[in-house]
């Protein structure tokens, strides 16, 4: 059986208030509803759970993105969101531009309050599949 579509993925956090805050705040995407352990997210017509995690949260050593969550921003608004994030005293770790593979475009890399990394991208065009 085949699956529809992904119904939502979870990101680990440390402090609900924090990263919500951040994901509204920083990133500009949408509270769907809190509850003591979780707070559920839209980003358009795809969610995601920030939940509270009793473990520690480390899924890339250092500087290395392979384990990330990476958010559209196109054109423009890649550029914007760039001077925002770095206005907002984050730093951008990684920038690359992606002319081969599944995912083409402008990227850059940095963490939220929990040291998960976030990718933002100007994506062109669609996936290319191998």
């Amino acid at each position: 059986m085949k699956a529809e579509a992904v119904l939502h993925f979870t990101i680990p956090v440390k402090d609900l208030d924090k990263a919500e805050a951040f994901y509204t705040g920083i990133l500009g995407l949408t509270k769907v509803r809190r509850n003591a352990h979780m707070v559920f997210m839209r980003c358009e017509d795809s969610y995601f759970v920030l939940t509270l995690s009793e473990n520690p949260i480390t899924p890339n050593v250092g500087d290395k993105h392979d384990i990330h969550t990476a958010f559209v921003y196109r054109g423009e608004r890649y550029d914007q969101m760039k001077d925002f994030v770095t206005q907002k005293g984050l730093t951008i770790f990684k920038e690359e531009m992606r002319e081969h593979g599944t995912f083409r475009g402008r990227s850059a890399y940095f963490h939220d309050p929990d040291r998960n990394v976030i990718e933002i991208m100007d994506l062109q065009g669609a996936p290319v599949p191998e």
